[in-house]
């Protein structure tokens, strides 16, 4: 009898899932397929199933008998096929023969019992109709195989499915707290944003409060100070009235007893002449002979001014086409005024005009609501912020100009303050004085009505920038205080100022007219130039006595425009210089004063060392040279060579 091959009628798929045939199909591959199907449903699954294997299936017989994985092995004994003829053969043992393998290609499996029965009733009627009473016994057995493997499968999906309840309700759990959670935090967050929100409403409200009583306080401290430079400003307005006031009268008394003296001086010379005439006629005739000789003499040295109290001055030391000038050093019968008569006539001219603006502006003011204080401000600020640089001086000079141009404050009040502004400023130590020259320049440039308003200014700070002295008489002065408050001198409280600091600001005054005069812009002419500074040199050495006063001011003037002098007039400015050497500064050590020292010692330091060659220290802008913009090198160096260019 050969090996009986069973085939199970089943279905190809279960749920989905196809059983492939195998003709070599096996326990242990049944086992592989459940184990691939349980981690298909692992992977499948949201929540990880709790499920590892840890060993392998095992099969039990009806015994209890632990039966291997491999294939059923049926075992046939071959008495049984012995022929009925009894031959006597001899039992052979044979080994036992592995039968072939069970093909389940259509092995089905049901949770239903009933269907179980009725497979195994069918495989049963088939196998006991086919083969008898073996097979039957192997269908049995494969029965019960059946039965345990789906046991089997049954109890581990029933964990399974146990796990994956369990595991659901932990993720619904975990689910519910995380939400839980993320409200409770959202609930803590929007506590914290309103109480954020809260703070930072109040620090905002506290901030904006001090803020608010920082601009009342600084508003309060502005309008304070305000207030006070306005009383400050016309309590020295009425007291310079007053002192101008004071010093009109006073000048005209003098000139009232200057009148009176010189017509009683002018009768007795008028008697003494006409008793003596007689005798003393051939005295005239050599006299009237030593006049013309004289004219002749002052005719060659009007060039300079004509001097009557220096008799040594250079013939032929001004430049062709300058005016003559006579000298005017009577005064109360004596020499108490020293200057030029065309000195004094322009000095005049000036101030006139400077008054007429005065009082033009008085009426502005009165007439009008307007408050002109806040301009007035504005154009101080910018004259002390002027520095020595080409940047600022175009700066400063442009916002100058929109303000004299601007309609709502009238020019004339805006000139006035700049005029006053920048002679005050002067006299501080931080003062650029070139850069003011540059300044004074640019503007005067686009109004020249300025620029004679403010020399008025600065001659009426300082009577040595027109140039004019005057001395002391006790005749003619009450006081030596009456005397210095003539000439300059401030008083503070009833106080008269020092000489040290006096001398100071007669320095500052003209250092700032020596710096103008030498002025020279691109796109603007300086009214007020070189030959205005040329004319005041001469003016100075024909008319002004040496002193202390006058020794400060022409050192200041040389220190500022002496470079510009010598390279504009050559050798006729040396003339000059040669003047001060011989003349100026041996009057200055004939007086034996140790306090003249130290000016003496400048002075002579700025000749022996020729510093009039040395372009001063801040007369170039920033940016700029001044001296290649006012004389080319050219022309420089053809004039150098040829020192009488511009004289006869």
């Amino acid at each position: 009898m050969g090996v009986v091959k069973l085939e199970i009628r089943c279905p190809q798929t279960v749920n989905g899932i196809r059983l492939e045939p195998d003709p070599d199909w096996s326990f242990d591959a049944l086992l592989s397929e459940i184990d691939s199907l349980e981690k298909k449903l692992n992977v499948s699954s949201s929540v990880p199933l709790p499920f590892t294997k840890t060993k392998s299936r095992e099969f039990f017989g009806e015994n209890g008998i632990k039966r291997s994985p491999s294939a059923f092995v049926m075992r046939i004994s071959d008495e049984e096929f012995e022929d009925s003829e009894g031959e006597a053969e001899e039992v052979h043992d044979r080994g036992s023969a592995k039968a072939a393998r069970f093909n389940c290609d259509e092995f089905y499996l049901s949770g239903s019992d009933d269907s179980d029965n009725e497979s195994s009733l069918q495989v049963e009627t088939y196998l006991m109709n086919e083969v008898g009473l073996v097979e039957s016994a192997l269908v049995e057995l494969t029965h019960e195989h059946q039965l345990g493997v789906k046991e089997e499968i049954r109890s581990k999906i029933s964990s399974l499915e146990t796990d994956f309840m369990n595991e659901s309700e932990k993720s619904s759990s975990a689910h519910a707290k995380v939400d839980k959670y993320r409200e409770a935090r959202r609930e803590v967050e929007r506590k914290f944003d309103v109480q954020y929100q809260r703070r930072i409403a109040e620090a905002l409200d506290n901030h904006l409060t001090a803020i608010q009583r920082d601009h009342e306080l600084k508003s309060q401290i502005e309008e304070r100070k305000i207030r006070s430079d306005a009383a400050h400003a016309e309590a020295k307005r009425r007291e310079k009235a007053l002192q101008e006031e004071r010093l009109r009268q006073e000048k005209a008394k003098a000139e009232a007893e200057m009148q009176a003296k010189l017509k009683a001086e002018e009768a007795k010379r008028v008697a003494s002449e006409a008793e003596r005439r007689a005798a003393k006629e051939a005295a005239e005739r050599e006299a009237d002979k030593a006049s013309k000789a004289n004219t002749s003499e002052v005719s060659q040295t009007e060039a300079l001014g004509g001097p009557t109290a220096t008799s040594s001055v250079v013939l032929n030391a001004q430049p062709k086409g300058f005016d003559t000038d006579k000298t005017k050093n009577s005064y109360s019968g004596g020499n108490m005024l020293r200057a030029a008569e065309s000195a004094l006539n322009l000095e005049r001219e000036r101030l006139q005009k400077l008054k007429e603006l005065d009082e033009r502006n008085q009426s502005l003011r009165s007439s009008s609501n307007e408050d002109f204080g806040s301009t007035e401000r504005h154009i101080a600020r910018l004259i002390r912020q002027i520095r020595g640089t080409k940047d600022n001086v175009r700066t400063k000079a442009s916002e100058l100009i929109k303000i004299f141009s601007n309609p709502r404050c009238p020019q004339t009040i805006s000139i006035a303050s700049f005029a006053k502004k920048v002679v005050s400023h002067c006299e501080s130590p931080d003062n650029a004085a070139f850069a003011c020259g540059h300044v004074i320049v640019l503007v005067t440039s686009q109004f020249p009505q300025a620029m004679d308003l403010l020399v008025a200014e600065l001659q009426r700070a300082c009577i040595y920038t027109v140039p004019k002295h005057i001395s002391y008489s006790k005749s003619t002065f009450e006081s030596k205080e009456a005397y210095w408050k003539a000439i300059g001198y401030r008083e503070d409280d009833g106080k008269i100022e020092s000489t040290k600091d006096y001398l100071k600001r007669l320095e500052s005054y003209m250092k700032l007219y020596g710096a103008l005069v030498q002025t020279e812009v691109a796109g603007g002419q300086n009214v007020h130039g070189l030959k205005e500074g040329w004319a005041w040199l001469a003016r100075f050495l024909n008319a002004l006595p040496a002193n202390i006063y006058t020794a400060v001011a022409l050192n200041a003037f040389l220190q500022m425009a002496g470079f510009a002098l010598f390279r504009k007039y050559k050798s006729q400015f040396m003339k000059l210089l040669n003047i001060i050497s011989e003349n100026f500064l041996n009057a200055l050590r004939a007086q034996e004063d140790p306090e003249l020292r130290p000016i003496m010692a400048e002075i002579q330091s700025y000749l022996e060392d020729r510093k009039f060659l040395q372009e001063p220290e801040g007369r170039a802008l920033q940016g700029s040279l001044l001296s290649s913009v006012m004389v080319p090198d050219s022309d420089y160096q053809d004039s150098y060579h040829q020192p009488n260019r511009y004289f006869y």
